[in-house]
C-alpha cells in the first residue's frame, strides 16, 4: 500500500518509521509493531522508501547531509496522519529536531514543524494517541524495564510502558535501581569514549542482574543490543526484547544476543 490510497472510514493512517536497527538486527520488533498498530485500530503503511532518520549524522554535526536526509523522510511519510516510530531515539529525531533542520528556510520550515508535530514513539502512542491500556497479552515472566535517554528526556515515555506491561498477563514488572540512567550506548558515543561506555553499562547490568527479573525490556533497539551484549559476556541467563514484542505477544523469536565475545 502506498501513501497515496484512500483511507479507510474511521481509521487514522499511520506511517510506520521502522529504523535502521530494526531493518537490520530485528525485523519482529517492526511486525510486532504493525500487529499493535493494527490491532489499535490503524491503518498502517510501511514506505519502502524510507531509510535512516539522519541521527548519526546529526550527532556528528553534519547538518548538511542530514537536512537531505531529513527531506527525504518528510517526503516519504507527509501524507500520513501519524508518523510511529518502535524507537524513543529515532522518534526524537522526527519530532525535536527536525524543525531546527530548518529554521529560517521558507521553503521547509513549516513544512517541517507540520511533520514533527505528527511523529510519535510507538508505546507512547498507543497509550496517549490511540487510548491502548490493554494488549490482550500474556506472558509468564518477571521483567524489569530500561528507560532509555531519549524516549525519557526528549518524549516524557516513562509511566506508558510500564502501564501496558501491568495488564500484560502473567507479567511481574521488577523495577531495577536506576532504570532511567544511560546504559552507556549513546549511539555514536559508545564508539568514540569506549571505556566509559564499558563502564556505565557494567553498573547497568548490575542493576538488572539485582532485578531479579528474567527479561530485560526497552523501546530502544539500540540500548538493548548494548545490554544484551555486556549480559551475554557475563554469562548473565537475562534474556531481553524489545517492548514491543511482548506487549504483542510475539515471543517465540529467539531473544536479542547482543554483540561481543
Amino acid at each position: 500500500m502506498t501513501a497515496s490510497e484512500p483511507k479507510s472510514a474511521g481509521q487514522p493512517r499511520v506511517g510506520l518509521f521502522a529504523t535502521c536497527l530494526v531493518d537490520l538486527f530485528r525485523p519482529s520488533v517492526g511486525f510486532a509493531s504493525v500487529k499493535l498498530l493494527q490491532d489499535a485500530g490503524c491503518e498502517v503503511h510501511v514506505p519502502v522508501a524510507q531509510t535512516c532518520c539522519g541521527q548519526p549524522a546529526y550527532n556528528t554535526g553534519d547538518r548538511a547531509d542530514t537536512r537531505d536526509i531529513a527531506q527525504q523522510v518528510i517526503e516519504a511519510f507527509e501524507g500520513f496522519d501519524f508518523v510511529v516510530a518502535p524507537s524513543g531515539s529515532c522518534a526524537s529525531m522526527l519530532k525535536k529536531h527536525y524543525p531546527g533542520l530548518f529554521a529560517g528556510d521558507e521553503a521547509w520550515q513549516d513544512r517541517a514543524e507540520r511533520f514533527s508535530a505528527k511523529c510519535h514513539e510507538l508505546v507512547s502512542f498507543l497509550t496517549d494517541v490511540m487510548m491502548v491500556r490493554d494488549t490482550g497479552t500474556a506472558l509468564d515472566a518477571k521483567v524489569t524495564y530500561h528507560d532509555s535517554c531519549s524516549g525519557l528526556r526528549e518524549l516524557g515515555i516513562q509511566e506508558q510502558p510500564r502501564k501496558l506491561l501491568a495488564n500484560v498477563g502473567g507479567v511481574e514488572v521488577r523495577e531495577m535501581k536506576d532504570s532511567d540512567v544511560c546504559c552507556g550506548f549513546g549511539g555514536t558515543f559508545c564508539v568514540k569514549y569506549s571505556d566509559i561506555s564499558n563502564a556505565i553499562v557494567t553498573k547497568k547490568v548490575d542493576n538488572i542482574d539485582a532485578s531479579g527479573a528474567d527479561l530485560l525490556l526497552a523501546g530502544d533497539l539500540g540500548c538493548l543490543m548494548n545490554m544484551a551484549g555486556k549480559l551475554k559476556r557475563r554469562g548473565s541467563a537475562v534474556e531481553v526484547r524489545h517492548v514491543a514484542e511482548v506487549l504483542a505477544g510475539m515471543t517465540s523469536q529467539a531473544p536479542i544476543a547482543g554483540s561481543g565475545k
